[in-house]
């Protein structure tokens, strides 16, 4: 979902957003996660503006940039990893919820992450991992029948 309506996400909404980011698993049970919640439409704008596809940024009701803290972490090799699980469980979550929503990559681009970095105020010692673009659909997407399921890609032993 990368259009959405003007109508607000609630407090209550992003609050499960955020508890269903954290809720993931990581290695070692490091949870690297900072989470940063946009609303500000100056501060979304220019989120939308970080890469050529970040544009659903400035249309959203809100969105949550996802950030990864290696201070304290045992794996640092598995933040990514973890991080990733944290943005699906927002993913799904925000469906759940009825909401629309879109994950936006940030990492491992340098470029990318300075701009996150720089739109935020991130301190020192986090880095952008993702941005899930977020907000009550504008229109209802149907599933357009397709299934990406490749029995081909499927070995059983």
């Amino acid at each position: 979902m990368r259009s959405f309506t003007d109508e607000p996400v609630s407090d209550e909404d992003l609050r499960a957003l955020a508890v269903a980011a954290m809720a993931a698993p990581s290695a070692g049970n490091q949870m690297p996660w900072e989470l940063f919640i946009v609303r500000d439409k100056r501060v979304l704008e220019k989120l939308s503006r970080v890469s050529p596809y970040a544009k659903p940024a400035a249309g959203s009701a809100a969105t949550i940039v996802l950030a990864m803290r290696e201070e304290g972490a045992r794996f640092k090799v598995m933040l990514p990893q973890d991080m990733g699980a944290a943005t699906e469980n927002v993913l799904l979550r925000a469906v759940e919820l009825g909401l629309g929503a879109v994950w936006l990559g940030i990492y491992p681009l340098q470029d990318r992450m300075d701009a996150v970095a720089e739109a935020v105020s991130m301190e020192e010692g986090i880095t952008p991992f993702a941005l899930v673009a977020l907000g009550h659909p504008d229109k209802l997407v149907e599933p357009k029948g397709e299934s990406r399921f490749d029995e081909a890609r499927v070995r059983w032993i």
